[in-house]
């Protein structure tokens, strides 16, 4: 193999585009009209057009930077050509009676039209213009577009293109034939809208977009299938200790609760692991539902494991199991990062013991040192800020058998996401929020009125109330000029005399953090500045209003879920949302839906819309790798016909499955298993 190739090898490799089928399914990023000359007097401003001139002058400038300028004209007109980077072949190609082609923008310049940096070649009289769209690739350093159209072509002659659908289902779905389809996205044929291939609109497209959801929907369906042929504790019970516990509580269940830990319940007492999503939104009780699923654990002689993000959560959630397990006469452990070496050895003991049923804490749950005795259920709490690896640790942690996964997540998921990206996992729904929750009037007030917030904050305050106060940094930064949160501690303190202000961040150790947390929740302060560790799970009932920061530096979902920390109690309650202009649209286009909307669910689609599926999922936690083709707002329909099919091919034609799968991931399954 020649030193090029091997380069060109490489080049190929970095881009995943190893083999034939790879190099066939990578498709262009876009299409340019090579197919017809434009004269440079009618060339529109800022459109890509092509022309064909001769050059008539051509020299290299030293001032005010080394460039070749380049002058060349049709009939129509005269354009002026700068290369700030080129070759002595380039010089030689433009040559004062020279005549070529250039492709590019002309746009006005100081000395009339110009080009800059167009794309060249020589052209003769009788040179025969392209008969179709010229395709753009998607590409990396070192790697041409020649290179990798010619590595395309070469690629298309090797490799087959049989259809992997039948043809009943391709009839059903008026599905063209993948051969036609993959031709007509490489060389669209001539009359071709370059509009509806450039938007994705085309037949061609439709035909792609459903074979990527397709093989996504057979992997997922195959995992979760697959799921059950492991081994996992039967957990199933009279249900004393369930009975004396539901007695015991202060509330009744909401309908939607009942209905999820039934069908959790239901999954425990089987002989395969469940691995089941519990969603719902802020404050609609889904830790009560998975202390019910630990306590069926416990009573079937097994330990549950609940894991959480952060210190703080995680500390929230050990107090609260706490409270409801130990009347019952069930231990609970605790174990963080940040325990002395003693107590963490002695956490550990009973962890391993059995002594301890039931485990709260952070990642150190998952730590090499730490065994349990017989875990039957693992809880991971605001799943998606765990990486995969993270959450098949903990799993890992029963030894043979599978535990059962009960993964709980307070970012509700739009439904194409859930069925294109969770479709291996059983999804539970609390979409009823308990009575007495009282609504959160949204305020969007700009930081230009600071000053009057604060008053009514200290007035509210000062007539029983407590407030949140969410900043979005801890000290000052050169980049981003915001209030910090250390700033603002010391600024409403002096303005608010009289009251205790707290502060909360990241950085405080977590005994001084749980301090303050525990004087804030007493009510012996009164006003908390906190940076986003209040983010999830702190519950102050009687915290009736909160102020954010910088609110057009938050993401939705993280807006919604600070919201979510007031209006817990039966006081009115707001959240007023500083903002700092000028605003770009999307931070204007989040504003709006925050103030719009109070339904976790309908933020959620919205912010699907706003942030694509790779940052909504986040793509390192989700394990999967992200569409590439089909869109999953626009491409809504596809999704619902993609997962039907999947169902009727793999019930009907699993050889049929097996094709398209081969075709379409080739080895790259395990990504979608775990």
């Amino acid at each position: 193999m020649s030193t090029r190739s091997e380069a060109l090898a490489a080049a190929l490799e970095k881009l995943g585009l190893g083999s034939d089928g790879a190099l066939v399914l990578h498709f262009p990023l876009r299409y340019e009209d090579e197919t017809r000359l434009t004269p440079v007097a009618q060339a529109r401003a800022g459109v890509p057009v092509q022309v064909e001139v001769e050059v008539t002058q051509a020299e290299v400038k030293l001032r005010p930077r080394r460039q070749l300028v380049v002058t060349a004209a049709d009939d129509s007109g005269t354009v002026s050509l700068r290369f700030f980077n080129f070759y002595p072949s380039q010089q030689k190609q433009l040559a004062p009676g020279r005549r070529v082609r250039l492709f590019g923008d002309i746009n006005p310049g100081f000395f009339g039209a110009e080009m800059l940096h167009p794309r060249v070649r020589s052209a003769g009289a009788d040179t025969p213009l392209p008969d179709r769209l010229t395709p753009v690739y998607p590409t990396t350093a070192g790697l041409s577009q020649a290179s990798l159209r010619r590595a395309i072509e070469e690629a298309l002659q090797r490799v087959s293109l049989d259809d992997s659908l039948p043809a009943a289902l391709r009839s059903r779905h008026a599905l063209v034939p993948f051969a036609d389809a993959v031709h007509a996205l490489h060389h669209p044929r001539p009359g071709e809208s370059l509009r509806d291939l450039d938007e994705r609109l085309a037949p061609a497209w439709r035909r792609i977009k459903f074979d990527e959801l397709l093989a996504q929907q057979i992997s997922l369906k195959r995992a979760h299938d697959a799921r059950r042929s492991r081994d996992a504790p039967v957990l199933a019970t009279e249900g004393e200790l369930l009975a004396r516990f539901a007695g015991g509580l202060p509330f009744a269940l909401t309908g939607a609760q009942r209905r999820a830990w039934a069908e959790i319940r239901a999954d425990l007492a089987q002989h395969w692991p469940m691995q089941r999503l519990l969603q719902g939104d802020v404050g609609s009780g889904k830790t009560v539902v998975a202390a019910l699923a630990c306590l069926q654990a416990v009573e079937s002689g097994h330990q549950a494991a609940f894991m959480a993000p952060t210190e703080i959560l995680a500390e929230q959630h050990y107090r609260k199991l706490a409270a409801w397990f130990e009347p019952l006469g069930i231990r609970v452990a605790w174990l963080s990062g940040s325990l002395k070496a003693r107590d963490k050895r002695a956490m550990k003991a009973l962890i391993a013991s059995g002594e301890a049923p039931v485990v709260v804490g952070t990642h150190a749950l998952i730590e090499d040192a730490v065994s349990f005795d017989r875990l039957g259920l693992a809880v991971v709490d605001e799943q998606h800020r765990f990486g995969v690896r993270q959450r098949l640790a903990l799993r890992a942690k029963a030894g043979g058998a599978s535990p059962h996964q009960l993964m709980m997540s307070a970012t509700p998921i739009p439904r194409t996401l859930a069925m294109s990206y969770y479709a291996d996992l059983d999804v539970s729904v609390i979409d009823e929020l308990p009575p007495g929750r009282t609504p959160v009037l949204t305020k969007l007030i700009s930081a230009t009125r600071r000053d009057q917030v604060v008053e009514r904050v200290r007035d509210a305050c000062a007539g029983g109330a407590q407030a949140y106060w969410v900043c979005p940094l801890i000290e000052e930064s050169e980049t981003l000029q915001l209030q910090t949160a250390i700033d603002t501690h010391t600024q409403l303190a002096a303005a608010c005399e009289g009251l205790t202000v707290g502060l909360v961040h990241g950085r405080m150790k977590p005994d001084e953090k749980a301090a303050v947390m525990a004087a804030f929740v007493a009510g012996d302060v009164q006003l908390l500045v906190a940076t986003t560790v209040i983010e999830v799970g702190v519950d102050v009932p009687n915290a009736s209003l909160m102020v954010i920061e910088h609110a057009e530096r938050f993401g939705l979902s993280q807006l919604h879920q600070l919201r979510g920390r007031v209006g817990r109690g039966t006081a009115e309650s707001a959240c007023v949302l500083l903002y700092e202009g000028p605003l770009s649209q999307t931070a204007r286009e989040r504003l709006r839906v925050i103030h719009a909307y109070t339904d976790g669910f309908m933020i959620a689609a919205e912010d699907l819309k706003l942030r694509g599926p790779g940052e909504f999922i986040g793509a390192r936690q989700s394990g999967q790798p992200l569409l590439r083709f089909a869109d999953l707002v626009l491409d809504e329909a596809l999704v619902e016909l993609a997962r039907e099919a999947a169902d009727t091919l793999l019930r009907e034609d699993a050889a049929a499955a097996d094709r398209h799968l081969a075709r379409w991931l080739a080895g790259r399954e395990e990504l979608l298993k775990a």
